[in-house]
């Protein structure tokens, strides 16, 4: 590329075949519009000036890394850290720094079930973040690794949520736990946890509501959810998964900090991020949460949900090929 983000490549690869090439294109219009931004403060003064930190400074906002991870990157570049380089070096290796080294340690970790018991997943997450979406693709994943699946449709307040779950659970092979709509969501879990250790189940993944439709409150629903797994499987649940839709930029980093508090969530999801421009909220999230990103979703396909690598991340976000070391 011509202000020194890597060599003079395509925007797109030429196939869009194997997981960094889906990563790659996945984040095609964050690159476009960060690098955008940031080639143009840069191709003017190399160096960094004053009016060159404003230009940077509105890139990263534009990005959606988020103020607290904007602040602290300008605040290392103006020190000098980063490493040797021009600017766009040191920017790169100071996102890759956040992701490896967040402002805070990680509010949760996953834990293994009890030997024989099955692995309880939960998705949570507001409607339209793709949680539904995400979970029938975890389960494709599992079942094709040779594991024994069970799906419980947990979101029973939203319309269309069993249909939409019953279709993936056909399509990855799984065994589905679903009871009428407007059913309560922790009866779902419990029946569904109970199937799962009768029949043997290795994982067992709950699409929980993103809204509900009475007056009860949404995360003290999720909280009586998990108490429910809790007393029928030690541990459970062991993952914790909050689905992000990157489109919404700021608006997932205050999902992050509102389901990371009620429910201790042990990994993010970034899902759509080939739609949205704005997928340096990857960045913040992970920094300013200290939980850790475990899949982003480029694409509809099952395979289109990668397992996240920060540094093949920062890699396709500054237009470089798989391998290519910064200029």
């Amino acid at each position: 590329m011509a202000f020194g983000f890597g060599r003079k490549k395509d925007e797109e690869p030429a196939s869009k075949e194997g997981w960094f090439g889906r990563l790659r294109a996945g984040l095609a219009k964050t690159r476009e519009n960060f690098l955008g931004k940031l080639g143009a403060a840069l191709a003017r003064r190399p160096r960094l000036e004053a009016e060159t930190a404003e230009e940077l400074e509105e890139a990263l906002y534009a990005a959606d890394l988020g103020p607290l991870t904007v602040e602290k990157v300008l605040g290392k570049l103006r020190k000098g850290e980063g490493g040797k380089g021009g600017p766009a070096r040191r920017l790169r290796s100071l996102l890759r720094e956040m992701l490896a080294h967040p402002a805070v340690p990680p509010p949760a970790k996953p834990s293994a079930p009890a030997e024989g018991e099955p692995l309880v997943i939960f998705m949570v997450g507001v409607n339209g973040a793709g949680k539904t979406t995400t979970a029938g693709k975890l389960a494709a994943r599992y079942a094709a690794q040779g594991r024994r699946v069970m799906l419980a449709a947990a979101d029973t307040f939203r319309a269309g949520a069993g249909e939409q779950i019953a279709v993936w659970a056909e399509r990855a092979g799984c065994e589905l736990i679903r009871l009428q709509e407007g059913a309560d969501p922790s009866a779902v879990v419990f029946d569904a946890l109970q199937a799962a250790k009768a029949r043997g189940a290795d994982v067992l993944l709950a699409d929980t509501a993103g809204r509900l439709h009475t007056k009860k409150n949404l995360m003290e629903e999720l909280k009586k959810v998990r108490r429910v797994a809790e007393r029928l499987v030690p541990g459970a649940p062991h993952e914790v998964l909050l689905v992000l839709d990157a489109t919404t930029g700021q608006n997932a980093l205050a999902q992050v900090r509102e389901f990371g508090a009620a429910l201790g969530v042990t990994g993010l999801v970034l899902t759509k991020l080939d739609g949205s421009a704005k997928g340096g909220v990857v960045v913040g999230a992970a920094h300013e949460s200290g939980i850790p990103v475990r899949y982003v979703g480029v694409g509809e396909g099952v395979e289109d949900l990668l397992d996240f690598d920060a540094e093949a991340f920062i890699a396709a976000l500054f237009g470089e090929e798989e391998g290519e070391p910064a200029p």
